[in-house]
Order: C-alpha cells, then sequence, then structure tokens
C-alpha cells in the first residue's frame, strides 16, 4: 500500500499492494489499480480500472469511466478524457480450443500515449499504436494506427484533420 505522502485515496478505491503511487497522486472514489505505476501529481477520476503492467506519467489527468488495460504506457502530462478505453489484444477471444484463455493462450500488444497528448471522451484506442507528442483525439474517434505529433485526428477510424494551433502547443513552446 503506497505511503501517505501527499496522496489522496477516495472512498471506495481499490490500490492493490504491488501498485507504486507518486507523491501528491488523487484517486477518486471507485478506482481500481494493480501492478501498475502512477506519476507524481496525476489525477485519476471516479470508475476507472487500470490494470498491471500500465505506466502513467506525471501530471497526467484520467477522467472517470476510463480503461487503461496492460500494456499501455502514458507519458507525462497527458489528458484522457471521460470513457475512454484501450485495447490490447488484436484477436480476442473467450476460448482456445474449447477451453477458456489464459494468459498463455494470447500477446498482449502494447500502446504508447506521449507527452502532452489529449484524448478525448469516448475515443477506443486499438492496440499497438502511438500517439505522438501533444495531439489531439477528437471525441468518439477510434484510433487504428498511429498518430503524428502535434497532429488532430478525429473519426472512425481517425483520420488527420489538421495541426494543433500554436497557441495551443501547451509545453512544446518551452521544449524548443
Amino acid at each position: 500500500m503506497p505511503d501517505a505522502h501527499d496522496t489522496t485515496i477516495g472512498d471506495h478505491c481499490r490500490v492493490a499492494p504491488d501498485v507504486k503511487l507518486g507523491r501528491g497522486v488523487r484517486l477518486f472514489a471507485f478506482v481500481n489499480l494493480y501492478g501498475c505505476e502512477i506519476g507524481e501529481d496525476t489525477k485519476i477520476g471516479t470508475f476507472v480500472e487500470v490494470q498491471k503492467g500500465v505506466t502513467i506519467g506525471r501530471r497526467c489527468k484520467i477522467s472517470s469511466h476510463s480503461f487503461l488495460c496492460e500494456g499501455v504506457t502514458i507519458e507525462d502530462d497527458v489528458f484522457i478524457g471521460h470513457n475512454v478505453t484501450f485495447i490490447n489484444d488484436r484477436f480476442p477471444r473467450a476460448t482456445a480450443e474449447g477451453a477458456l484463455q489464459t494468459e498463455d493462450d494470447w500477446t498482449c500488444v502494447p500502446t504508447v500515449v506521449k507527452r502532452g497528448a489529449s484524448i478525448g471522451s469516448s475515443v477506443t484506442v486499438m492496440c499497438g499504436v502511438t500517439i505522438g507528442e501533444r495531439a489531439l483525439v477528437g471525441a468518439g474517434s477510434v484510433v487504428t494506427r498511429d498518430v503524428e505529433s502535434d497532429t488532430v485526428v478525429a473519426g472512425n477510424p481517425a483520420r488527420m484533420m489538421g495541426r494543433v494551433p500554436e497557441e495551443n502547443a501547451g509545453d512544446r513552446r518551452k521544449s524548443e
């Protein structure tokens, strides 16, 4: 269980003993965390599940009802909107050769969300993609391939709509 180093844990949260929480992490009610790592000053909203092997960077905001499955890496300063779902299996099946599947019966395909990216509400992110730095994914999109840094994508499947305007570049101006 994490130390009480400025971390706030809401009512009815389940935080497994193997979870690593950075300083200043805020967990709202009904969060389920196991086998993951959450960076400093990150906020995780109500009804979020973060599975084993997930890494979330510093100063991120993960909004309510989102699902981050094994194989997902979220870098620093990322915004995840409400009800965002990540997928980690290209060919999901309940059974293999007539029996329920086990971890040996499928391959976890990793996904990376780069620093400063923003993902709108109700987005589905298919496995094996990288969402670039400061990219913006429009609400309701289905991301099926890599998203370049500083681009805006939307739709099903998500397609490039333009570039992130300079005035919305966030930390880009500071790092150049």
